[in-house]
């Protein structure tokens, strides 16, 4: 790492130098000079003119003061010179060098300024890419802060909207039954049916919108033990029996009945339920969704099939994205927090495993890979 900034400043510090080098050798330059000038041959004669004419002396009193003053305290007055003449030559050099600290406040001051792009010297480019790519970080954080706000705004009105639409339906049927107490019974049974069911849809939305509201990854606790896997899965299928009735679709699992796991039970239980019921949401009627899972090395891997349109890969790439739906228009009856996937895929990162989707050929494959070990 330090031989690396060493290669990054090496055209500055050499700049530096050979300036600095510069400068000294012009000091003695013009010191020898104006020792060679003043001190020797017609240097003496040069003093006593300068004297008479800027402070109007006769001859005998100008060249009194040379040999007496100048001769007398000709060390004291050259190191007096040479003082000067270096002071003069730091000054410039500290004017020259602090040039670059004004070009670094310049190129702080362009990072919140979003239009204009960092430009430093050539000899601190390391510094002006740096700059320019904690710029860019900064956009980028800003644009993902914005997406998911608009996003997370756009969810909440959404559900506004879909809890509107079974409260409404609710309040109807409620009426109706209210304002008609002699209802034939199987007319009353079939109102309080679907009364029933949509007061369970708006349950699910508040819920959801309290989750919303709750959300935070970082919540999530992981307390693993040895899971019996295969038992987990089939559960999962029994308790999404009815939903899976509701379009006619059925699940194929195919698993070691003896084959275990090393994780969290309630979460991993979360992770695969998502995803199922991800999969149920978009499969084709009447279709089977196979769930295989396999011990591979020190892995286990988990794979959900379920036949459903082809997603795109621009869409595929942002599926565990939170608030994020491949489905816009949202049906009344799949329309989801688009929480599911992001939680799962946080919870399977959390025990060190990974989660992937693939789409292609009408075939849609979610793998869950969980390692096997502690």
């Amino acid at each position: 790492m330090k031989d690396k900034y060493k290669a990054d400043y090496f055209q500055l510090k050499y700049k530096l130098f050979f300036r600095f080098l510069g400068m000294m050798v012009f000091a003695f330059l013009i010191i020898f000079v104006l020792y060679k000038t003043l001190w020797s041959g017609k240097g003496g004669d040069a003093i006593v003119s300068i004297l008479q004419k800027i402070l109007g002396m006769e001859y005998g009193d100008a060249l009194y003061i040379y040999r007496h003053i100048f001769r007398d305290y000709a060390e004291l007055i050259w190191v007096i010179g040479i003082v000067f003449v270096f002071f003069v030559f730091l000054i410039f050099f500290l004017n020259w060098f602090t040039k670059y600290f004004n070009a670094i406040n310049q190129g702080i001051d362009a990072l919140l300024e979003e239009d204009r792009i960092i430009s430093l010297p050539a000899e601190m480019s390391a510094i002006e890419l740096k700059l320019n790519t904690v710029k860019r970080t900064l956009q980028k954080r800003a644009l993902d802060v914005q997406i998911a706000e608009q996003r997370k705004n756009d969810l909440v009105m959404y559900l506004a909207h879909d809890i509107r639409t079974p409260l409404t339906s609710v309040i109807g049927y409620l009426s109706l039954l209210e304002e008609a107490p002699d209802m034939p019974l199987e007319q009353k049974a079939k109102y309080v049916h679907i009364t029933l069911d949509k007061a369970y849809r708006l349950e699910k939305m508040i819920n959801e919108f309290f989750e919303i509201t709750r959300y935070n990854l970082q919540q999530i606790k992981i307390e693993k033990e040895k899971i019996d896997l295969y038992y987990m899965l089939v559960q999962l299928i029994d308790e999404l029996t009815p939903i899976l009735s509701e379009k006619g679709n059925t699940v194929t699992l195919k698993a070691d009945e003896n084959l275990t796991a090393y994780g969290d039970p309630g979460n991993l239980a979360r992770v695969f339920n998502n995803i199922l019921k991800n999969a149920i949401a978009y499969s084709y009627p009447n279709t089977d969704i196979i769930i295989s899972a396999m011990e591979e090395e020190n892995e286990v891997v988990i794979s959900f099939h379920n036949k459903g349109h082809t997603i795109p890969q621009e869409k595929l790439s942002a599926i565990f994205e939170k608030f994020y739906r491949i489905d816009e228009a949202r049906t009344s009856n799949t329309g989801g927090a688009g929480l599911g996937l992001v939680i799962a895929k946080e919870i399977i990162s959390l025990h060190g495993g990974s989660i992937t989707a693939q789409s292609e050929n009408k075939t849609i494959i979610f793998t869950v890979t969980l390692p096997q070990s502690l």
